[in-house]
């Protein structure tokens, strides 16, 4: 986020548009834990920004870094949230020197289209067909999916629907693979629903935003980030969270047939998902490889990115290495 400027003035010239000083400063007088400070100022990362069409019209945008002929990582950010997510890989001197990275913003997200009507959000099939169109437009290779939180279940849809032949590996962070257990849920999950990210009403809703932000760290970003992240998921309207909530996730027999390589990270510290989510996708998955973050909360990639960066390369080179 702060690592590439053009991006960020324009993200949070946006978020004080839409949320107001009197917010923020509301935010920021609560008590919270010390901030993760913001990386080292750093060159502008040139990027490639495009649209690609979904087959049911819905547009969706797209950003790509780093080395064009390098490997390819695609990242799908979690519930209301944009490939603005993804700052602190997209920007990483290392990963771009070898890596083709594309984020994009799920339908109904970021600058994607936000089309009305469930059947734009409640069918596994849209979210398959839209990680498909991305594949097939930008021309990825057997790219490696890295889906966070909510894109666990996309990741499930696309596997479901299009199988793993289009995919050199997998790694789920802090992402949900399953709805089957109580236990895989933290004392924080709630706050997906009306109590505050679907609550009605604009101060409920903006309130319930701040504190399912807040909720996602074990290390708070610091101010300008958190304000930066407020503002891209304030773009997430009520009726597209209402159309992601609610969905089956009946992935589970697609996940014991999977013949992929897949990593599964997790923060310990996660309030969202336990780590009982992440042992279930890594002991459902045959061959599956464990990575626990005892520091992190929900956000490990963005908590301890030096780590998550050194394992997410380790893996990518390891799965196109086997091919």
């Amino acid at each position: 986020m702060d690592g590439n400027p053009g991006i960020r003035r324009r993200a949070i010239g946006l978020g004080s548009a839409v949320i107001g000083a009197g917010l923020l400063a509301a935010t920021g007088s609560r008590a919270q834990p010390a901030a993760v400070p913001s990386a080292p100022p750093t060159e502008k990362a040139p990027y490639n920004p495009r649209f690609v069409a979904s087959p049911d019209g819905v547009r969706l945008a797209t950003y790509e870094f780093g080395n064009p002929q390098g490997p390819a990582i695609l990242f799908l950010h979690g519930f209301a949230q944009a490939a603005l997510s993804w700052d602190r890989q997209l920007r990483d001197p290392a990963l771009a020197r070898e890596f083709r990275m594309v984020a994009i913003d799920l339908r109904g997200h970021g600058m994607s289209a936000k089309p009305e009507g469930d059947a734009f959000y409640k069918p596994g099939q849209v979210w398959a067909d839209d990680v498909k169109a991305v594949i097939a437009g930008l021309g990825l290779q057997r790219p490696v999916l890295v889906g966070w939180s909510y894109a666990g279940r996309v990741v499930g849809d696309y596997l479901t629907a299009h199988g793993a032949s289009a995919l050199a590996g997998i790694n789920y962070v802090d992402a949900s693979s399953t709805l089957g257990n109580a236990a895989f849920f933290g004392p924080d999950a709630g706050l997906l629903g009306p109590s505050a990210m679907l609550a009605p009403g604009i101060d409920g809703f903006i309130d319930g935003t701040v504190r399912f932000l807040r909720s996602c760290f074990a290390t708070q970003p610091d101010p300008a980030d958190f304000q930066t992240m407020l503002a891209f998921n304030m773009l997430a309207p009520h009726y597209v969270r209402a159309g992601l909530a609610g969905r089956p996730a009946n992935y589970d027999e697609v996940l014991k047939a999977l013949r992929l390589p897949v990593l599964v990270s997790h923060g310990e510290k996660d309030r969202i998902l336990t780590t009982a989510m992440a042992r279930f996708t890594a002991a459902t998955v045959p061959g599956a490889t464990l990575s626990l973050y005892p520091e992190s909360g929900h956000a490990p990639f963005w908590e301890e990115p030096a780590r998550f960066n050194r394992e997410l390369a380790g893996f990518v080179r390891q799965v196109q290495a086997a091919r």
